[in-house]
């Protein structure tokens, strides 16, 4: 018996009597227990996290240099899961819809958005818009600005350079319909192998080496509103995420 088998028998169970519960009534069971679960993470948990961050924030004048640099981990990880409870709640959203027919969203807006947003959220990393951003308007919907956001903090977050330095650029190609957007980083790159294994497609799915439930997210979304999503090297070193995006048409 599989897992997925295992854990229909203990719904079943759950329902009672020994009778095989109703696909539909499982589903919506499923679907609250999702929705409990995003709750939590996203009240619960994240305010016990912001309520760490903001006492360590208060020891910083109470440590001797030694005691800094163990309150430096704990305030880097404290801001690492702050940012996996948005991400869970992100993806637990995309899970629960029905049936959402995605729309236009102005690219611009978005983008700039999101750079400024995780430009505050990381001081020590240092951030480049190479031009303009395009004013056009994309395939997508509230959450694109989830995707950027994503693909932004993993350029940081994985990233073993002093300062750790973020491109991005956006471009696009009327003639194939599609905007562009690169986001290029100084890090220690993902090897050719491991590039699809990254957004959880591959055989370690959530599991893949530096990356997690964020890039899954990132691909999940991505093909959704019809685009595409891949990783390519950057020069002299790093990685560059490329994601390309339908224009919308009249």
């Amino acid at each position: 018996m599989n897992e997925e088998e295992a854990r229909a028998d203990r719904d079943d169970a759950r329902f009672g009597g020994g009778e095989k519960a109703d696909p539909e009534e499982r589903l919506k069971r499923q679907r609250d227990d999702l929705q409990l679960l995003n709750q939590v993470m996203r009240h619960d948990i994240r305010n016990d996290l912001q309520l760490v961050g903001a006492y360590a924030e208060l020891l910083d004048e109470h440590v001797d240099e030694e005691g800094r640099e163990y309150l430096d981990v704990i305030k880097r990880n404290t801001q690492s899961a702050v940012s996996l409870t948005t991400t869970v709640r992100d993806l637990a959203e995309v899970m629960l819809r029905e049936d959402a027919e995605p729309s236009r969203v102005a690219l611009d807006r978005v983008l700039s958005q999101q750079v400024e947003e995780v430009r505050s959220a990381y001081s020590e990393a240092v951030f480049t818009v190479e031009g303009s951003y395009p004013e056009v308007e994309v395939v997508g919907d509230e959450m694109l600005s989830s995707v950027f956001r994503n693909l932004l903090r993993n350029a940081v977050q994985h990233n073993d350079e002093a300062p750790p330095t973020v491109t991005v650029s956006a471009s696009v190609d009327e003639g194939e319909g599609v905007a562009e957007v690169r986001v290029a980083d100084n890090g220690p790159g993902i090897p050719e192998d491991q590039r699809d294994e990254v957004f959880g497609k591959g055989e370690k799915g959530l599991d893949s080496p530096g990356a997690g439930i964020g890039l899954y997210l990132v691909r999940s979304l991505v093909e959704i509103y019809g685009g595409d999503v891949w990783v390519e090297d950057n020069e002299p070193k790093g990685a560059v995420f490329v994601v390309r995006l339908p224009l919308c048409t009249e």
